[in-house]
């Protein structure tokens, strides 16, 4: 036997009758406080929107408006039903939202610009979590240098990257990841018995880091000249994996950053901190100022938060 539904009262029943045509000609007369400013938003008669504000009034059995020759005001329950109505319109905006970004996740796309630097060490992990969770979604990557990936962020030709943080003004930085700076120094050239070395004991060795069009080797260089320490640069280079091989092979001792030591796998060199100062490379999602993000975007640049941000 099939369950008996307890019958709908008076004003669910009147409810039920009422459609969103209705209560949209209502919020717009409610809004405007005007029949004519209603009509000529809705594109029609004056004399149409008064017939389904009547209509309205009939199925509810209640006046909504009190109207006179230069106002219209609410009534009472006109008051109820504007904010009752207003709620409910934002609750379905918010649902028709959400089913718009679930649409967008399982059949999206994502166009991302990142660092070598990031590249080559935490983002295979974070793609690969990525895509695990969001199959459906197309990536496009990117790895370029600070200087090209502020340029295709700049044009829209990406969603956001993963960079460097720096003074653009025409970028948003949100600083996610201290990258300190390491030396990779060749065994006959280490210091004994430690795991760290100052800026100035590192003037007297042969040294490789990055290209001063980079923004680490530019601090790198700027740092030494404020303290007036002369560096001893044998090679200036672009790639890390470079710097490491340069450092395996004896050449000199490479500036790298403590993410591409840990990935490094050294054998034929030792791995020491600079102190004296302390250099520290910052990390960040960068993204076009004032630019919102796509839905699925969203979802990567918050597991790239969350993944940096642990490490």
């Amino acid at each position: 036997m099939s369950e008996l539904k307890p019958p709908l009262d008076a004003n669910a029943a009147a409810l039920a009758r009422v459609n969103l045509k209705l209560l949209q000609t209502f919020m717009l007369v409610a809004e405007n406080r005007s029949f004519k400013e209603a009509a000529d938003r809705a594109h029609r008669s004056q004399s149409a929107i008064s017939m389904q504000i009547k209509q309205l009034e009939d199925q509810l059995g209640a006046k909504l408006f009190n109207r006179t020759t230069r106002d219209v005001k609410l009534t009472p329950e006109g008051s109820k039903l504007f904010a009752s109505t207003q709620r409910g319109l934002q609750e379905v905006g918010i649902g028709l939202r959400n089913v718009q970004e679930a649409l967008a996740i399982r059949r999206g796309q994502v166009a991302l610009a990142c660092a070598p630097t990031i590249a080559s060490t935490h983002l295979p992990r974070i793609l690969a979590e990525f895509e695990r969770d969001y199959p459906g979604i197309k990536m496009l990557l990117s790895e370029l240098k600070s200087a090209d990936l502020y340029r295709v962020i700049q044009a829209d030709a990406v969603d956001f990257g993963i960079g460097p943080i720096s003074g653009d003004p025409d970028l948003d930085f949100e600083p996610l990841l201290d990258d300190p700076l390491h030396a990779l120094i060749p065994t006959r050239m280490c210091p004994h018995n430690r795991r760290t070395i100052t800026l100035a004991e590192l003037s007297s060795l042969p040294l490789l880091h990055y290209h001063t069009t980079t923004l680490m080797g530019a601090m790198f260089e700027r740092e030494a000249a404020a303290r007036g320490i002369a560096l001893n640069v044998r090679y200036r280079c672009i790639q890390a994996e470079t710097l490491v091989a340069m450092a395996e092979a004896g050449i000199g001792a490479a500036i790298l950053t403590q993410s591409i030591v840990r990935f490094a796998e050294p054998n034929q060199s030792r791995v020491y901190q600079i102190v004296e100062p302390e250099l520290i490379h910052r990390y960040g999602i960068v993204r076009k100022r004032g630019k919102e993000l796509s839905p699925a975007a969203e979802r990567l640049a918050q597991l790239i938060r969350v993944s940096l941000r642990q490490t």
